[in-house]
């Protein structure tokens, strides 16, 4: 049974995340100390400087692997389905459910709030769920993305030749374009990722973890201290981040309760339903099951919002359903914190 005790420790793990991102809100909206330059340079700081340094030192779980790997397979494959031959099936909105169900923030309140509640267990599948988004959903979400807006360009391009042609038959050469192929597709998303050092760190950190699981070896000590200096700083200035990205936003709730409500639920009951079939399914059990479920309920992760403001697919929606996710996510993690205990 679940004792005030278990609940004022995960407080314990998460007020200090909310007082950055209070000080990172009120830096912008109250105390005018800072500009969107400089918010810029403290997300640049954040995202190529330090989160990298996470992803290293953690012991590898296959059947974790395994299950989140069903988890977000069954989400595509219902997705899939519902895009392709149900009559309001949508592409772009296959694109963010899928996102809102497989992006979590587990970098920056993943470790800290899983530390609490699960220490060590915990902390390592939150590391090792932060490396397959980063190696394999995010990959997935951008390859998605740019092939949507290839099709949208093929489409506007068999607009115009159709225009063209409407209105004058005479101009047929000038109507001719080249349209993106699938290969262009996957050019473009590599080239991005071959810029992003987290993608080379959490390939690394999962080849280190898969080393020294085999050979029974650490990192030393001079090597964990270099990394720990800058890990450190992770959750910290990852929330301030958040404070100074919400301060930024003209409105919150921009586009509509329904939607946004939507969104919630399909982070905080859809993704953790999923990773507990998956779980049960590979076999997880006992403190690494419970924190498998519970690492799947943390709130949307600053990636969905990161992706979908670059590729233009619905970037108001997903601002909104991260700051609110993250905003409410205090009473979900304690709430299912106590059904894990219960049912353990």
């Amino acid at each position: 049974m679940i004792g005030w005790v278990d609940i004022y420790k995960v407080v314990e793990a998460m007020m200090p995340l909310y007082v950055a991102l209070g000080l990172g809100y009120g830096s912008v909206k109250w105390w005018h100390k800072l500009s969107s330059d400089h918010c810029d340079a403290i997300n640049r700081l954040n995202y190529f400087f330090v989160l990298p340094f996470f992803t290293f030192d953690y012991k590898m779980n296959y059947l974790f692997i395994c299950g989140d790997l069903i988890a977000k397979a069954t989400i595509g494959f219902f997705l899939t389905l519902w895009a392709n031959f149900y009559s309001k099936g949508d592409f772009s909105w296959s694109i963010t459910t899928f996102s809102f169900c497989s992006l979590t923030n587990a970098l920056v309140m993943g470790i800290p709030v899983l530390n609490a509640m699960s220490p060590q267990v915990g902390v390592d599948l939150v590391i090792q769920s932060l490396a397959i988004q980063f190696l394999i959903w995010s990959i997935i979400i951008q390859f998605m993305m740019e092939l949507r807006n290839a099709k949208n360009e093929i489409m506007s391009y068999e607009d115009a030749n159709q225009d063209i042609e409407g209105n004058n038959n005479n101009n047929n050469n000038n109507a001719s374009t080249k349209t993106p192929s699938l290969g262009s597709v996957m050019t473009v998303v590599w080239s991005k990722l071959s810029k992003n050092p987290n993608f080379y760190a959490c390939f690394l950190g999962i080849m280190w973890s898969l080393v020294a699981d085999r050979w029974h070896f650490g990192l030393p000590n001079i090597v964990k201290e270099c990394i720990s200096i800058m890990s450190k700083a992770g959750s910290g200035i990852g929330m301030f981040t958040i404070g100074v990205f919400v301060a930024m936003q003209q409105k919150i709730m921009a586009g509509g309760t329904g939607v946004i409500v939507f969104g919630l639920f399909l982070r905080f009951f859809v993704g953790p339903a999923t990773m507990t079939i998956g779980s049960f399914i590979v076999g997880l059990h006992g403190n690494v099951l419970r924190a498998s479920i519970l690492q799947a309920s943390l709130p949307p992760g600053i990636a969905s919002f990161v992706l979908a403001k670059e590729y233009g697919v619905h970037p108001e929606i997903v601002s909104a359903v991260v700051i609110i996710g993250i905003l409410v996510s205090l009473p979900i993690m304690i709430a299912y914190y106590a059904i894990s205990e219960l049912t353990h």
